[in-house]
């Protein structure tokens, strides 16, 4: 059964991203898609990156069709060095230059930090930092005249979430790549920002159904009345590409409807 199309919030405007070029790690489900449909309302071409499902990405290509922007599907297992080089290497051969990068590509294998398993550990830090570590020189040229990176984060960076352990530790060191990034691109005009979440409520998602009690009580104490939804999350990410976000660099945007204020 496929996920139902993300509808355009009414009262959001859209900026005017009309001839840029955009990537989108992990683009073909969950928030990357949220995330590519709103951009290409915005008028944006978007590359939707996925590792495994090209199905799914084929899908979000399709879903765009009759907005203002356009999408492609582009495969690339964004947690190696080498084929993080390749994918850009093929954005400069097709358009020869991106002007926006989400990276929001990660996973998610529950543990507790006295007892990790190594091999995920260390898998979840290089899917977390080697798109912006590995490909920070690329970018830097691909990007010559000005642009937007941006990092998708999550709560578990700077709070203890129980089992978060691995994705948790990739993040707290994607925010802290931010802020170098940041510091050393402002100068070639690109701004290096993140975006952060709580749990996201994904009702399409059956992986979530054995979570389903703690999605209920972490929704419940959420203030706004209910968890994060990819295109609320998605809605702060391309605020984040439009004009009146320039004097913006180095920052994590907390998009978790004030539940990181409860006590």
């Amino acid at each position: 059964m496929s996920s139902p199309t993300p509808t355009p919030t009414p009262h959001i405007q859209e900026p005017n991203l009309s001839g840029r070029v955009a990537l989108v790690t992990g683009g073909s489900r969950g928030l990357g898609r949220a995330i590519v449909h709103r951009l290409c309302r915005s008028g944006a071409h978007v590359l939707v990156n996925y590792q495994r499902n090209e199905t799914a990405a084929q899908q979000v290509v399709e879903e765009v069709a009759d907005t203002a922007g356009t999408a492609t599907a582009i495969r690339a297992d964004v947690s190696s060095p080498d084929e993080v080089r390749s994918l850009l290497d093929t954005v400069a051969q097709q358009h020869g230059r991106l002007d926006i990068f989400i990276h929001n590509a990660a996973t998610f294998r529950p543990m507790e930090a006295a007892n990790v398993d190594l091999d995920v550990f260390y898998a979840e830090q290089a899917l977390a930092l080697n798109p912006l570590l590995v490909g920070a020189p690329q970018l830097a040229k691909l990007m010559e005249g000005g642009g937007r990176i941006i990092a998708i984060s999550g709560n578990g960076a700077s709070e203890v979430v129980p089992g978060y352990v691995a994705p948790g530790v990739a993040k707290a060191a994607l925010e802290a790549l931010v802020r170098y990034l940041a510091v050393e691109f402002a100068p070639r005009g690109i701004s290096v920002n993140a975006v952060a979440t709580a749990m996201l409520d994904k009702d399409d998602d059956p992986r979530r159904g054995h979570m389903r009690d703690l999605m209920t009580m972490l929704a419940a104490r959420t203030p706004a009345g209910h968890l994060s939804r990819p295109d609320d999350v998605a809605n702060a990410v391309v605020w984040l590409c439009g004009p009146a976000t320039d004097w913006i660099h180095g920052q994590v945007v907390l998009a978790d409807g004030g539940l990181g204020l409860r006590a």
